[in-house]
């Protein structure tokens, strides 16, 4: 590995972090995924570099959309049973405290983890929020979870899903958000869906600006009255986009590596992520699909460092903007930023 000037990568574990975007369905461990093939005669490769190849970004993989969203059609053949669903759940909470990541946002997808075998969503709900509640006492992180839904399926799954995920808002769902294809599937369907959503009390996500371009920004925050951003990344290109977003406050949940594995970005070093702040946008970092990518939150902090020569008071700005961004009570979001707060004037970074 090329030498950096980043400080030592023990000095990025120690620092508290916030994680507002990460999806369950790529945030599974390999070393689980062979377990469970074995344990239940799944359709997948015993050998754990085959495996990967089939589930995790590798060096030689074509830098596209295509090539990252195919590791979802193995991953899903693993949600063949509850206590697999429970311990993917259970597990993904366990790594982010691990990575000493203090508040996190789980995206999950109902209607993926019950197609396999065709549970209700309504049970599939209740075992993710079981499993996480169980997990966040377990390993003393706050974890929250966010019900998403797919530009590419019906509407009357999305309807059902934010039903359901309102009924659960005090088993810790606190939002919902739109994900998919966003180059071939239009949001506006949806809307009505978001409206009742927001209506009923849950928080609204979108994901938009990452493979198509800022109009999708704008309607996300104009019509769907999104708070905050899936990626947004491509938002800079037009300063209309960039001015509203501004006025309105709404947070970006940039995942760097991520857009780049997906082709988004050309190189790492080309990423937006420092030319956002700079435009005084709310952009926090992000993983998206920690499995998948091969990454941590702790490595993409080093990465916006190294390759996108942030300063390490950006760095830590990020982290206080993603706890202010939460979808949390005003009384729990004042407690989480002023904790952050005080752990991060203790950590000398750098340069810092």
């Amino acid at each position: 590995m090329p030498q950096t000037s980043s400080p030592q990568p023990d000095i990025f574990k120690k620092l508290p972090k916030v994680e507002l975007h990460r999806h369950l369905e790529g945030s599974i461990r390999l070393s689980t995924m062979l377990d469970v093939s074995r344990q239940y005669g799944l359709d997948l490769p015993l050998d754990p570099a085959a495996l990967s190849r089939l589930v995790q970004v590798q060096p030689d993989d074509p830098i596209t959309a295509d090539s990252f969203l195919s590791k979802f059609l193995s991953i899903r053949k693993l949600f063949c049973a509850p206590e697999v669903i429970q311990r993917i759940m259970f597990e993904a909470v366990e790594d982010a405290a691990n990575d000493n990541i203090r508040y996190m946002e789980l995206r999950f997808t109902p209607v993926a983890l019950g197609r396999l075998k065709q549970f209700a969503l309504s049970d599939v709900m209740d075992w993710a929020c079981a499993a996480v509640s169980q997990a966040s006492q377990k390993h003393g992180i706050k974890v929250t979870l966010i019900a998403s839904t797919n530009r590419h399926e019906a509407v009357e799954l999305a309807a059902q899903v934010a039903s359901l995920a309102a009924e659960r808002r005090h088993k810790g769902i606190v939002g919902i958000d739109l994900a998919g294809n966003e180059g071939n599937f239009a949001a506006h369907p949806f809307l009505p869906v978001f409206e009742e959503a927001r209506r009923s009390g849950l928080n609204i996500a979108l994901h938009a600006g990452e493979w198509s371009g800022p109009e999708n920004v704008r309607e996300a925050i104009e019509q769907f009255g999104a708070a905050r951003i899936g990626h947004g990344v491509r938002t800079l290109e037009d300063a209309a986009v960039v001015q509203l977003a501004r006025e309105r406050g709404t947070t970006f949940e940039v995942c760097v590596t991520s857009n780049f594995q997906t082709g988004v970005c050309p190189t790492i070093a080309a990423h937006p992520y420092r030319r956002m702040l700079e435009q005084n946008l709310r952009a926090t970092l992000n993983t998206d699909d920690p499995s998948l990518s091969q990454i941590t939150l702790t490595d993409e902090y080093r990465t916006a460092i190294d390759h996108l020569k942030l300063t390490p008071a950006q760095l830590k700005a990020s982290i206080l903007t993603g706890a202010n961004a939460a979808f949390l009570p005003d009384a729990e979001k004042l407690e989480l930023v002023a904790t952050l707060k005080s752990e991060l004037d203790a950590i000398q970074l750098a340069g810092g």
